[in-house]
């Protein structure tokens, strides 16, 4: 397994070994004592699949308090834009984002610490996405921010974007609470 960090610190990408002959390919999505060699323990409880269409846009999303989730995120099947934003007031790349292809010809991987709001796109005819969760889903501890919020500078890269009701009218980034910050995580 190759690990990359990115331009934000905490959030990783993994590109699995990956083996493939003429009956198709095989990978480990998740192998806990190969993460563990690499000194990352995660404690999952929760997987989430989601499919989507062309265009489609979810996000940003993120939970707070004891319920803030680390994502280890891959697409099954498909191609999305993946999309990470530090939320942690006091850090250095407080509202910078890093953007990552995930995609089933690429299998990677990223990882999305507690303190980062996450979205993706979907760039292909349809996506079938799934994420690996540290907490629970709570609704009462569930936050979202506005996805084209102009002071966060996103490039989907989509055209004709499908957003749902709720992600359309989330708040935009200037008016987050201090839910994350930096150091106290």
């Amino acid at each position: 397994m190759k690990i990359i960090k990115t331009g934000l610190p905490g959030i990783l990408i993994f590109e699995p070994d990956f083996f493939a002959d003429e009956r198709g390919y095989f990978f480990e999505s998740y192998n806990r004592k190969k993460y563990e060699e690499h000194g990352l323990n995660f404690n999952f409880v929760q997987d989430n699949i989601s499919k989507s269409q062309k265009g489609t846009i979810r996000g940003l999303h993120y939970q707070i308090g004891t319920s803030a989730q680390g994502k280890l995120c891959q697409v099954i099947s498909g191609k999305v834009l993946d999309v990470a934003v530090d939320i942690r007031f006091g850090s250095p790349a407080f509202g910078k984002h890093v953007s990552v292809e995930l995609s089933e010809e690429n299998h990677r991987q990223i990882w999305i610490p507690p303190g980062f709001a996450h979205g993706f796109s979907v760039l292909s005819d349809e996506a079938v996405f799934m994420y690996k969760c540290t907490e629970f889903y709570s609704k009462p501890d569930e936050r979202s921010i506005l996805y084209n919020d102009t002071d966060l500078k996103i490039d989907w890269i989509t055209e004709n974007e499908i957003v749902s009701e709720k992600d359309r009218k989330s708040p935009r980034f200037a008016e987050i609470e201090k839910d994350f910050i930096y150091g106290e995580i």
